[in-house]
């Protein structure tokens, strides 16, 4: 049995040396700063540093076609001096003189409506009227008033002069215009079902109110399509779904859930050709928050398909299932020891898909990350995707006993699984480059966008190139300047070696000189 003094020796041994390997580094990086500095002017190091640049950006601009410095500057450096906050200024909405302002495309990723957007009126605005801060960005608004444009006008060749108010109304960039716009339609039409929707989404400040609005609209325009005889195809059928859609979230806020699920499934059903539209997402929450699990795994069961698109909400809602079967009794040290059953297995493979799809949610869901309101419109595996998921799902996995510590204990091993460099992909497409840009138009300034997280070098990389990096100096500076190196070398050891021969001299000081006699004959 090994000695309880020998091994308290050992640890602390070993402490003191890791201790003291941290500041050798740090004096050996300061030595090589103080060395370049002081030989700077004989090995005319600016000349050389700037032929290298001129060289690398050659090779770039052959390899790439394009500069690097240009290349960071619009990638890198345009986000962090708020050069992309200041392009959202810019859209659909209205300019001074009454037209629409060009925008040019910054990001080539698609972005899509978030199922699950909050009513800007009732939770938006009182966000901002608490915090005094904007939580959605000129650019997600831009995309609002595009999308509204879209799929609430009229369906005819000619537009109704309602329907005309009602275009300038969703293109104006302040508030209370587009209120008054609204106001104005329904003076001229009373059942203008586009001025009822913008009075529930802006102007109502609670729930009920806006639930109160749209039901008005739903009215509106079912009476609208009495006097037409018909269902107008297109932009009518939009407007009604949204209607429908809206109202339905209204009664799950307000707790009616039962209520809402019920409405949901009825539009899917009435409706299954508008699948983009994405309403599923919204029935697997309303599920799960009345815990039935079964009906949220037929769900995906239909939508979990490999010719489908994917999402976060897919992806962690089936991790979540396969989690929450296997989570009350994980225990990692268990699991080191026996290995991981098939159902473990199951879950941790769950996990790591979903976190290969959009590897910024685990952080928000294990609370490392302080979440904010989501934005209108996501960007699929980027960050406004994860806030969006984590803002309505955190609750779900909390009532999951022991989900989150199985995520907790999973998720980081995904970045093992994905081949590297990321031009690659495991289970999916490769993750985009395009996303950081994108999720700082749709997100607020205030928030610290994540970003994929990258692999980090082992320590024993860096240490082999630190090394081999001062080894190459040391032989360049003894080739050019031998007799100077000599000189340094010899000043360098004696420093080095003045504690040990101070440490001899006491020894022998200490020691009888018969002591040493005997050593040497040994």
């Amino acid at each position: 049995m090994d000695n309880p003094q020998s091994i308290g020796f050992t640890e602390k041994l070993k402490s003191w040396l890791s201790w003291s390997w941290t500041y050798i580094c740090a004096v050996w990086f300061a030595m090589v700063l103080t060395m370049i500095y002081v030989l700077r002017s004989p090995l005319k190091l600016q000349d050389t540093l700037t032929s290298g640049e001129l060289i690398f950006e050659w090779w770039y601009f052959r390899k790439y076609g394009t500069s690097f410095i240009e290349q960071v500057s619009v990638s890198h450096l345009r986000p962090l001096l708020g050069g992309v906050e200041s392009s959202t200024t810019t859209g659909l909405f209205s300019s001074v003189n009454g037209e629409a302002e060009p925008r040019p495309s910054v990001s080539e990723c698609k972005v899509w409506r978030n199922p699950l957007n909050l009513f800007r009126g009732a939770e938006y605005s009182r966000y901002t009227w608490v915090t005094g801060k904007e939580p959605l960005t000129y650019y997600d608004m831009n995309l609002s008033a595009q999308d509204h444009q879209t799929f609430f006008t009229g369906d005819t060749q000619q537009l109704k002069t309602e329907d005309t108010v009602m275009q300038k109304a969703w293109r104006e960039r302040n508030p209370q215009a587009r209120i008054r716009a609204a106001y104005q339609a329904i003076e001229m039409n009373h059942e203008c079902a586009a001025a009822y929707v913008l009075l529930a989404e802006e102007e109502a400040t609670t729930i009920t109110e806006a639930e109160r609005l749209f039901k008005q609209a739903l009215r509106s325009g079912k009476r609208e399509q009495r006097v037409q005889d018909q269902i107008t195809t297109g932009k009518d059928i939009n407007l009604l779904v949204y209607i429908k859609r809206r109202l339905a979230m209204c009664a799950r806020k307000l707790g009616r859930i039962k209520e809402a699920v019920k409405m949901m499934r009825d539009l899917m059903k009435e409706f299954p050709l508008l699948g983009m539209l994405n309403i599923h997402e919204n029935l697997l929450e309303a599920l799960l928050e009345l815990q039935a699990y079964a009906d949220v795994q037929a769900v995906l069961a239909k939508y979990d398909d490999i010719s489908l698109p994917k999402s976060a909400t897919i992806c962690y809602t089936s991790a979540l299932l396969k989690a929450r079967a296997v989570s009350e009794k994980f225990s990692p040290e268990a699991a080191s020891r026996r290995g991981l059953s098939t159902a473990e297995m199951n879950a941790v493979e769950a996990i790591h898909r979903a976190v290969e799809f959009n590897p910024h949610v685990p952080k928000y869901l294990l609370e490392m990350k302080s979440l904010i309101l989501p934005p209108e419109h996501i960007l699929k595996r980027g960050d406004s995707e994860a806030v969006a998921y984590a803002f309505f799902h955190l609750q779900h996995w909390k009532r999951a006993e022991g989900a989150l510590n199985l995520l907790h204990c999973t998720w980081e091993g995904t970045f093992r699984i994905i081949p590297y460099p990321l031009e690659k992909g495991h289970l999916f497409y490769p993750y985009p480059g395009c996303t950081e840009t994108a999720d700082r138009e749709l997100l607020p300034s205030f928030h610290e966008v994540s970003v994929y997280p990258k692999k980090e070098l082992p320590f024993f990389i860096l240490f082999t190139a630190g090394l081999c990096s001062f080894t190459a100096m040391l032989a360049m500076l003894t080739h050019q300047f031998p007799e100077l190196m000599g000189v340094f070398a010899k000043a360098f050891f004696s420093t080095l070696f003045a504690p040990l021969g101070f440490f001899a001299d006491k020894m022998e000081s200490f020691m009888p000189s018969s002591f040493w006699h005997q050593l040497t004959r040994i």
